[in-house]
């Protein structure tokens, strides 16, 4: 077992990676594609996207069937043949029959990652990834606290150096509310929603500016209130039209309120150390108890207090798990290209 620190090491390997190819096998999901490109651009690879397509019963048996023969993995001019990639990246259920049939074509020539629990044995990859708080653990799998997105420090550096005068005109403290709602573990009742609505009413009364945005499972009538509540006050409420201003309100806030369901969004804030107020809906399980301890022990997280209760400020080292894998990658890919001369090509392509 390899349990991964967060904290981007200190020193790290010559960047021999930097450039060389990778492939990505993607569900379409955007969630499950930006953990994938957030390690690869913390590798500095050129990505090639390949989108899985499996349907029928094909899709019913992934990720342990095979692929179909119309996919022509392995063939010469396929898009799914030679020449392999240095590197292949998946994530979901969907993409795990690709990047196992590609680890037994290309052999050594590439080094196959999965990202998330691909419920397969220990040879579908080279190395796979999962959060602290899944169970899974074994020589090729590593861990970190929070999963790995494309908010890279000189990301969020770039877009604080850019900030929108929509947001420069709001009274500090900034705060970023991103809203996520009902999932398989929590639900809202209409307790929790007036909880949230005067929550973050108390806020703006207090003399904060709020700069928020909901996601796909917020419920309509939630959505509506918030943005009622919002209405004529000092703050931003996305609705959707327009460029998204998320990667804005990331870079930009003072402080967060998160859903306790929104594990994306908390992984991404967690990456400023900015304080990070968590607003807990009904429900829960143990898988997401272990996660939120596990932020709070680090000191990245406290509940949100109730409306009109005092907010206080801290700081945290930031997250950044992409960086964190990626230097995890290096390290057993230039140790496998030490072992092995001549099977492993570790110059720059």
């Amino acid at each position: 077992m390899a349990v991964v620190s967060d904290l981007i090491p200190a020193d790290s390997d010559p960047p021999v990676i930097t450039g060389r190819s990778a492939w990505i096998f993607s569900d379409g999901k955007a969630g499950h594609e930006a953990q994938c490109q957030g390690v690869v651009e913390a590798l500095g690879l050129n990505a090639i996207v390949k989108r899985s397509n499996l349907s029928g019963i094909y899709k019913l048996m992934a990720p342990w069937g095979p692929l179909p023969a119309g996919e022509r993995m392995g063939k010469n001019g396929s898009a799914l043949g030679p020449p392999w990639p240095a590197f292949a990246f998946a994530t979901g259920r969907t993409t795990i029959p690709y990047i196992r049939a590609l680890r037994r074509h290309a052999g050594l020539q590439t080094y196959t990652v999965i990202l998330m629990d691909p419920k397969t044995g220990p040879n579908s990859a080279d190395l796979i990834w999962v959060p602290q708080h899944d169970s899974r653990r074994g020589p090729n799998v590593v861990t970190t606290l929070t999963a790995p997105h494309r908010f890279s420090p000189a990301r969020l550096e770039a877009l604080r150096a850019n900030i929108p005068a929509a947001i420069a005109a709001l009274p500090t403290p900034r705060i970023a509310c991103l809203i996520g709602g009902p999932n398989g573990d929590y639900h809202y009742t209409d307790a929790d929603e007036e909880r949230l609505v005067a929550s973050l009413g108390a806020l703006i009364d207090n003399g904060a500016g709020l700069m928020l945005t909901t996601s796909r499972r917020t419920p309509e009538r939630l959505a509506k209130r918030l943005q009622q509540t919002m209405a004529g006050k000092p703050a931003i409420f996305w609705n959707g039209d327009g460029p998204n201003p998320y990667p804005d309100f990331l870079a930009q806030a003072d402080a967060f309120v998160i859903t306790a369901d929104s594990v994306s969004m908390i992984c991404e804030a967690a990456a400023t150390g900015r304080p990070i107020f968590l607003f807990s809906p009904t429900g829960g399980s143990p898988k997401f108890d272990r996660f939120h301890a596990a932020l709070a022990a680090y000191g990245a997280t406290r509940a949100l207090p109730a409306a009109g209760g005092p907010l206080s400020m801290w700081s945290y080292k930031p997250l950044h798990s992409a960086d964190t894998i990626a230097d995890e990658i290096r390290r057993r890919w230039l140790k496998r290209a030490a072992m092995l001369p001549g099977l492993v090509n570790a110059t720059r392509s």
